[in-house]
């Protein structure tokens, strides 16, 4: 079974693939643009998701070594940097993290990325509206009647898609504020 899902919230993509788990659904593949593959399982499963800054490949094979040591399977990732996807049989060790220096670590990772992305999309966005903004059609808002809403309903599909970016900057913000929130938690 494949499913297409976009997430821009990695504990929300970590919630809804243990969702497919708890189904008999394990995952085999998960393709950089959100193809996600199934197979029907009888066996329990659980899968937690990681974010790793760059590493050496030295540095990934420790790393990789340290959770396989553990039981967990190597799913997904770059060794460059990135989401890393880790999958095990379900057993009385269900969590990759064993300690609370370890989760603020990793909330920590995680604010760099959900930061990293949104700045680089605020920019972008800025690229784009900066000389012409959302509508691009010349003269759109001095048409009058019937002309200017076949001109606007036509060019607001594209507006849309141009205002994507931004769209994304939210909610990559949002993820680095609920990041940030388990991070002071965990700081207390």
């Amino acid at each position: 079974m494949k499913k297409f899902k976009v997430f821009f919230d990695m504990e929300k993509e970590e919630q809804w693939l243990n969702r497919q788990l708890q189904k008999g659904y394990r995952c085999t593949n998960i393709s950089g643009v959100g193809i996600y593959t199934f197979e029907k399982t009888d066996k329990r499963y659980v899968m937690r998701l990681d974010y790793q800054d760059y590493l050496s490949k030295k540095n990934f094979k420790e790393y990789r070594g340290i959770y396989e040591d553990f039981g967990w399977s190597y799913m997904n990732g770059s060794w460059l940097g990135g989401i890393k996807y880790w999958q095990k049989e379900a057993d009385d060790q269900k969590e990759i993290f064993s300690d609370r220096q370890s989760m603020r670590n990793y909330y920590k990772r995680l604010m760099g990325y959900s930061s990293g992305l949104g700045f680089m999309l605020l920019f972008i966005s800025f690229m784009l509206y900066k000389d012409s903004g959302l509508y691009l059609t010349e003269g759109l808002w001095s048409m009058k009647g019937a002309l200017f809403w076949k001109a606007f309903l036509f060019e607001t599909p594209f507006a849309l898609l141009r205002s994507l970016p931004a769209i994304m900057v939210v909610l990559f913000v949002s993820s680095y504020f609920k990041a940030y929130r388990k991070y002071s938690m965990l700081k207390e």
